[in-house]
């Protein structure tokens, strides 16, 4: 291989000299070699890192481990005492180096190419050791010139290692901060007319002036003299390259990502792309500021027509209903409960933007993605269930008696954070849009958004304690607010039993027999203190307490309940049709295959899906125009957390499920159908 190198550079040398300009060039060195050690002496058994400098003369450059479209790396064979044995050369990242139409990845000035040289362990101290290195270069400005040179380096075996050059400590420091380190953040790309590239690095949207730049490791794959393209946004990092020649069917791309911030030190970065969902370069969704608070406005003024929310609005209507005739008082309670909205809106936005800046892959939902939480929600709704029942009161908080005479301003506020809670699973029409555009903005813009959502939310509500015309619509108070409490109990109890559903696919079997045996502890705890608060007995309250304990135990108890759950069978069940779980793999096979394919994200605790599922694709209508068209049906499901549905949901600037896509044969894109569904709806996408 030496000897062919030397030839490929003899080569070079000869066309070189053949040129006009090659005539003025002189016979002088263009590069100046020699090796440094970074200590004097060794020890036996240590590890000593070796320095090739290249002094290199101004105007010319040597070459990185990929030279690029033309070049030749450096290479150096060594000559080492018995035992001894030398590592690979660690690169510096590279600059861009543009010749003519061609562009080379290398290194001008006075780079320091690091070997690290092992000493064996039975090396005997107080000998000497002379390190002996045949190093081959290209060097080139206009032409190019193949230069050699043997290099010779004396260490002395020490029963220590030696302590080394302060100066030469500096400058070593200095040459490993130049070396790339291993990505912290995935990265995928897709191919199509263009290499598109994708750092899940939510941290770099807040970079000032960010610049970047790939280098591939294998020269073809990347047309090196074509300009790359970025963009930063929370989601991450962007970059939009043109493919080489040899880029067809690339299955993994590696390389090195180089990182410069105003203000910070540039960063080098050895990345291992994976094919996957890469976001729409240049995308913000289609909508602009303005329209995005609109669309959050009237996405939360929908929200409220959600079934889970609905009884908790009907509990407060009770309160409101009881304030006929004292405006001033419905006024308030109104404004209570949508400052408890609001504010629970945009924590819970809040905490998406704070999770996807520390890097988590979240959305809209994420909450529920956790079992515990689940768990915890249907707690609570059970509780709420049985207070609406008579089981026990809450005086002060709008519950039983309290909820239809006196409500109260604090009852009216967490009222509202309620609503919010049990609206967190669903989805409304112009949600998507608007959250979607809030997750790929800074925070404010993001929190702003968030905040118009719970507005639209609060907005009904609120607009019936400020309306006198509108309070004289409610029915006048009387008995039957009784009854019609004790009513609302039941779609809270049927709540609390879809979610202990949503819990069975996320935990093992003993995960949901611990939460029914924490809600019989439950339901006895506050039995206890309802029946406390009728007997007037508070020393009864340390069973309550002992009760209350156990029921906490039993939840913390959920935590190490978490495994693998059946939501993609119980999917492809209300579906009726047959499926496959979703992976980037195998959707690309199914389109390679030319075949259409209509993917499914959508979550056992995401109340629209399972109404799209039940109206529209379970649908004799459906299944025909499935089978007719062979379509494969595949099952993105984000009930558990999973990389790949929160990388397909991000490329389609979608914050949480539901996602429809319809890949027709052959085309170069999704169709994305509507967040509600229709069988017509379905039908008319399959046509394209």
């Amino acid at each position: 291989m030496h000897q062919l190198r030397q030839l490929t550079f003899a080569i070079l040398f000869a066309c070189g000299a053949l040129t006009p300009a090659a005539a003025q060039i002189d016979s002088a060195p263009k590069v100046h070699a020699r090796l440094i050690a970074e200590e004097s002496a060794v020890a036996p058994g240590q590890t000593v890192t070796v320095a090739l400098e290249q002094d290199i003369r101004p105007g010319w450059h040597t070459y990185w481990r990929n030279p690029g479209e033309a070049g030749e790396p450096t290479e150096i064979v060594w000559t080492l005492p018995a035992g001894w044995h030398a590592g690979p050369i660690a690169w510096p990242y590279p600059k861009e180096l543009p010749v003519g139409p061609l562009m080379d990845y290398g290194y001008e000035g006075r780079p320091w190419l690091l070997v690290d040289i092992t000493v064996p362990k039975d090396a005997k101290p107080g000998s000497a050791a002379t390190l002996r290195a045949a190093v081959d270069w290209l060097v080139c400005e206009e032409i190019c010139v193949p230069e050699n040179a043997t290099l010779t380096l004396p260490l002395t075996v020490g029963a220590a290692p030696g302590k080394p050059d302060p100066r030469l400590a500096e400058r070593f420091a200095a040459a490993r901060a130049l070396l790339p380190v291993a990505s912290p953040w995935p990265v995928r790309f897709r191919l199509g007319q263009s290499l598109d590239l994708f750092v899940a690095a939510p941290r770099l949207g807040n970079a000032q002036a960010l610049e970047a730049h790939f280098f591939p490791f294998t020269e073809g794959f990347v047309k090196g003299i074509a300009p790359q393209h970025w963009q930063i946004s929370p989601q991450g990092l962007s970059l939009q390259i043109a493919p080489g020649k040899h880029s067809s069917g690339l299955r993994a791309l590696n390389g090195v990502l180089v990182l410069k911030s105003a203000g910070a030190p540039t960063q080098a970065l050895t990345i291992s792309a994976t094919p996957g969902p890469v976001p729409d370069f240049n995308s913000d969704n289609g909508i602009s500021l303005p329209l995005a608070v609109l669309f959050a406005f009237l996405g939360g003024v929908i929200l409220n027509l959600m079934p889970c929310v609905l009884p908790i609005l009907a509990m407060k209507a009770l309160a409101i209903a009881s304030k006929s005739g004292r405006t001033h008082e419905a006024a308030g309670e109104s404004l209570a409960y949508g400052a408890g909205a609001v504010l629970s809106f945009a924590l819970l936005g809040g905490t998406v933007v704070a999770l996807r800046v520390a890097g988590q892959a979240v959305g809209w939902g994420f909450q529920l993605q956790q079992p515990v939480t689940v768990a915890a929600f249907a707690l609570l709704l059970f509780a709420v269930g049985l207070n609406l029942s008579g089981v026990f009161e809450v005086p002060g908080l709008g519950a039983g008696e309290a909820l239809a005479r006196r409500g109260g301003h604090i009852g009216a506020f967490f009222t509202g954070v309620l609503a919010v809670t049990v609206a967190a699973p669903c989805t409304a029409p112009f949600m998507a849009a608007a959250l979607g555009f809030a997750l790929t903005q800074p925070v404010l813009v993001a929190l702003l958004v968030f905040v118009a959502l719970g507005i639209g939310f609060a907005a009904p509500f609120v607009a019936i304690g400020f309306s006198p015309a509108l309070l004289r619509l409610l029915p006048k108070p009387g008995a039957w607010m009784s009854v019609f409490k004790q009513v609302l109990a039941f779609p809270m109890y049927a709540t609390a039993l879809w979610l202990a559903w949503v819990l069975s696919f996320q935990t093992v079997a003993g995960g949901l027999i611990i939460l029914l045996g924490t809600a019989l502890l439950l339901a006895f705890a506050l039995w206890l203190i309802g029946t406390i608060q009728q007997s007037g007995r508070p020393a009864w309250g340390w069973l309550t307490w002992a009760v209350t304990a156990a029921t906490i135990a039993a939840l913390i108890a959920l935590v190490p309940m978490v495994g693998i759950g059946g939501s993609v069978r119980a999917h492809a069940e209300a579906a009726a049709m047959p499926s496959q779980s979703y992976s980037e793999a195998r959707l690309q096979s199914l389109r390679g295959q030319k075949r259409g394919v209509f993917v499914d994200a959508t979550a056992a605790w995401c109340v629209t899906c399972l109404v799209n599922e039940k109206v529209a694709l379970d649908n004799s209508r459906v299944h025909s125009a499935f089978a007719d068209r062979k379509i494969a049906f595949l099952i993105a499901d984000w009930t558990n957390r999973d990389p790949e549905v929160t990388a397909l949901l991000q490329a389609h600037a979608r914050s949480g499920v539901p996602l429809y896509l319809y890949y027709a044969p052959g085309a170069a894109d999704a169709v994305v159908l509507p967040q509600i569904l229709t069988a017509d709806t379905v039908i008319g996408a399959l046509a394209h």
